[in-house]
């Protein structure tokens, strides 16, 4: 037996904002189930969800865990995220890897890099 990850879940203040960002950001829709305390968003190119929900306090410190995607033109990413209402947190380069580190409307990191050679 062994375990696949199916959802990746934010805790969010405004669910229906920063799942909008978020489909987006995926170019996915926003499924028709959702409401003031929830949104949800298939990703079908990964076969992931992406699930918002509200709670009711805010976000304190940095995330222990976070989402890394990767692009074939991450700046023109990095834009087209900042146009979005991403911020651009920090631009890191260590073991002979460059990243962008940014924040979703809430604060929530993710990070933005070029292709992965390991796949």
């Amino acid at each position: 037996m062994s375990i696949r990850p199916s959802n990746i879940t934010f805790d969010c203040d405004d669910p229906q904002s920063v799942a909008k960002f978020w489909s987006d950001a995926l170019e996915s829709p926003i499924g028709g189930d959702g409401n003031e305390f929830m949104a949800a968003i298939h990703h079908e190119a990964s076969g992931l969800n992406f699930l918002f929900l509200k709670v009711p306090e805010g976000k304190t410190a940095k995330n222990r865990l976070h989402i890394d995607f990767e692009s074939v033109d991450p700046a023109a990413e990095v834009e087209r995220l900042t146009q979005l209402g991403a911020s651009k947190v920090a631009a890191k380069a260590e073991w002979g890897h460059e990243w962008t580190v940014m924040h979703d409307l809430e604060g929530n990191e993710f990070c933005v890099s070029g292709p992965h050679h390991s796949h």
